[in-house]
């Protein structure tokens, strides 16, 4: 069967969808508003704020990435889409066959489960549809919120890199966290119920 990456993912609570260009000034509004949140733990920050032009700009590039399957950047929406809550991607960064799950969350939708129920959805994504052999979420040591989400869906903890993370004002140390087919099946991430449409909102999970 061939590959057909997913466009857009329903969960319960969550619209994850690949970014259109006029998702710009929702985009910029979410990271200003979270920008004291997201600087300790997200290298991308410590050049925010940006217009909105310049994210449009991003937001081309995602999608041109999304199209030609180099990486896949979705933005986290609430089910009426009207309010970002966040982004999250899978990311090829970590070696062949295999995928890493990156993730961040606008700070007044903190503590809600949304950065675990997303990465839930993107690991049976990761694991049904691009067939990987590992799927691996990476956060810093210092970041207790983000070490949960891998912690809450069976993943493992493989690694402590020291010094490997470059944060706004500072280096640390990372924890690489991972998950494997064969473990997969048996994990929580895999008895969330997600609905997966191809980019011509066709279901395919």
């Amino acid at each position: 069967m061939p590959f057909i990456p997913a466009y857009r993912i329903v969960t319960p609570q969550l619209v994850l969808r690949c970014y259109n260009p006029c998702d710009a000034p929702l985009l910029a509004a979410a990271i200003t508003e979270s920008l004291e949140h997201l600087r300790p733990w997200m290298p991308w920050a410590a050049s925010e704020p940006e217009s909105v032009e310049v994210k449009i700009s991003h937001l081309r590039r995602f999608r041109a990435n999304f199209d030609q399957d180099v990486e896949y950047v979705f933005g986290i929406f609430n089910l009426q889409e009207t309010r970002l809550l966040g982004g999250t991607g899978l990311h090829r960064r970590v070696g062949p066959n295999a995928l890493e799950i990156g993730y961040w969350i606008h700070k007044d939708y903190l503590n809600r489960g949304f950065a675990t129920e997303a990465s839930a959805a993107l690991t049976r994504v990761a694991f049904e549809l691009h067939r990987v052999e590992r799927v691996e979420i990476h956060c810093a040591t210092e970041n207790v919120r983000s070490a949960a989400v891998p912690r809450k869906l069976g993943y493992t903890h493989e690694a402590t890199l020291k010094d490997r993370s470059t944060f706004y004002d500072h280096k640390c140390d990372q924890l690489v966290w991972s998950l494997f087919a064969g473990d997969y099946p048996h994990s929580p991430a895999a008895q969330l119920e997600i609905a997966a449409y191809d980019a011509a909102e066709r279901r395919i999970v």
